[in-house]
Order: C-alpha cells, then structure tokens, then sequence
C-alpha cells in the first residue's frame, strides 16, 4: 500500500498595510532613548523618588531659541545635580522629528535600489 505523502504548503506570510507613523513607531521601540539627540525628543519627565513628576517639553525650548547642544547639557546637569532624588526618567520621542531628520538620508541610500 502505498502513501502519498503530502506537499509541504507554503506559510503565507501576513502583509500589514502600515501607515508612516506606524513604521516610524516600530522603528523607534528599538532605539535606545537615553541615546536620542535632544532634537527629537517631545518631552522628557522627571519621575522623583516622592512621587512627583516634573516634565519639561523639549520642543517648545527648541522653538523659543534655546540650542540643542546647550539644552543637552542643561539638562545632563540638572539630573546629575538630581541624581539622589530621581527616580526614573521618561524621554518622550517626536516621531514626527525622528521621521524628518531621518526620512532624506533613507530615500537617498535606497533610490539606487
């Protein structure tokens, strides 16, 4: 008696209709934050050891003039000075910004493909 064995059938691979913003949030869950230049964050909160939360919107001192570099180091300041008190800290990226300041690059390395 003889079987006939069946083919193996191909997995059908599930294709997800993702808008910009989605990719740029996929992206983005692998990125270190704590290594994200100052101008993509949106905001950053300062959770302390009382309970209390302190949150300093990025953008909105990058659209008053202040420059990033000098904000960098501020802030870098500012949590070291707070280091005994602070808890955790929340970096809150713009993946509208994240998307700007990377979207050029990635069109220009992939046009050739």
């Amino acid at each position: 008696m003889s079987r006939n064995p069946k083919k193996p059938t191909k997995s059908k691979r599930l294709k997800l209709a993702l808008t910009e913003r989605d990719k740029w949030k996929q992206i983005l869950k692998e990125v270190e934050k704590a290594e994200a230049p100052v101008s993509v964050l949106h905001a950053i909160t300062v959770n302390l050891i009382d309970g209390t939360s302190v949150d300093i919107n990025i953008q909105d001192l990058l659209s008053e003039g202040v420059e990033p570099a000098y904000l960098e180091e501020e802030i870098s300041r500012k949590l070291k000075e707070l280091d005994g008190i602070v808890e955790d800290v929340d970096f809150l990226i713009s993946i509208e910004h994240v998307a700007k300041a990377i979207q050029p690059a990635t069109d220009s390395l992939l046009k050739n493909l």
